[in-house]
């Protein structure tokens, strides 16, 4: 499949329980809702997957909240979902679910415990 080909219902809802179980499908579009700790970890999280979009080129909508960012991803010009919804999808789930504490083969500590720190609330 290339990139600008659609991807049908049956083969997003397949494709997102095998591989983000935390995305749904609606109305043509990948949807994730990340909650966070508050305004500066919201900032952050923008950021990160605003990085990450614009290095792909391909731009996801964003919902920004004061302690939430919702993501929909569809690729407008190819009229729905494609291959590179999944990919920056899973580009952004990956980055965003990242936990260097969790990650016995790192070196990096990660976010303290402590309510000060709140980053991002991992499902």
């Amino acid at each position: 499949m290339n990139s600008t080909e659609t991807i049908d219902d049956a083969q997003a809802t397949k494709r997102l329980a095998d591989s983000l179980p935390q995305w749904t499908y609606v109305d043509q579009h990948l949807q994730r809702r990340f909650k966070t700790g508050g305004w500066k970890a919201t900032l952050m999280l923008v950021n990160t997957i605003g990085h990450v979009a614009e290095a792909a080129w391909h731009h996801p909508d964003l919902k920004v909240s004061y302690d939430s960012v919702e993501i929909q991803l569809t690729t407008h010009d190819a009229g729905g979902l494609t291959n590179k919804d999944f990919e920056l999808a899973q580009k952004i789930e990956a980055l965003v679910t990242w936990q260097p504490g969790k990650d016995t083969q790192s070196s990096l500590a990660g976010v303290p415990d402590d309510p000060r720190y709140e980053y991002i609330k991992y499902d």
